[in-house]
């Protein structure tokens, strides 16, 4: 894989490290089955083990994590989300690592979800925004707030308040 312009790579022993612009990015990955170099202006990932399919499956992986960190190092992954409801108006707040779903079907207790590393988590009306520079946090983030509101031990045709991701 090709570096980008402003983008450099670090490997110590089972860690990879992208510095970039906008940020730096850390992530382990299993030394046994794959050996990474930089060389020049180009990552090589190299299995170590007879290419199986599982190997090269860890392989691609790797490659995929280190392309979605090169992109994270330059800018912001953004997800959006709309809070929809029909029976009671839900609000949400933002303290630190967790968001609170407040009056979400008229329960007393307000929901939590967990925001997981770097990622910023901003509210405003029924739109929700969840953007951060590392790819898997944003989406762990995104899906612990649309797990949140999963409605249990009712009819889910006549209770479709949630929170959901939209198009695009």
């Amino acid at each position: 894989m090709n570096i980008p312009d402003g983008v450099s790579v670090e490997i110590q022993g089972n860690l990879m490290k992208v510095k970039g612009p906008k940020a730096t990015l850390e992530k382990k990955f299993d030394d046994k089955t794959v050996a990474i170099a930089v060389e020049g202006k180009e990552v090589k990932v190299t299995l170590k083990k007879k290419a199986t399919r599982k190997h090269r499956a860890a392989s691609n992986a790797i490659e995929a994590h280190l392309k979605n960190m090169f992109e994270g190092s330059q800018g912001d992954f953004t997800k959006k989300l709309q809070v929809v409801y029909a029976h009671f108006p839900v609000s949400i707040e933002v303290k630190e690592k967790k968001v609170f779903i407040k009056n979400f079907l008229g329960e007393k207790v307000p929901r939590e979800a967990k925001v997981i590393g770097n990622t910023k988590v901003a509210a405003a009306g029924q739109e929700i925004t969840v953007s951060g520079n590392d790819k898997e946090a944003v989406g762990q983030t995104a899906s612990n707030l649309v797990r949140a509101t999963k409605i249990v031990k009712k009819d889910i045709r006549v209770f479709q308040d949630g929170i959901y991701y939209l198009q695009g």
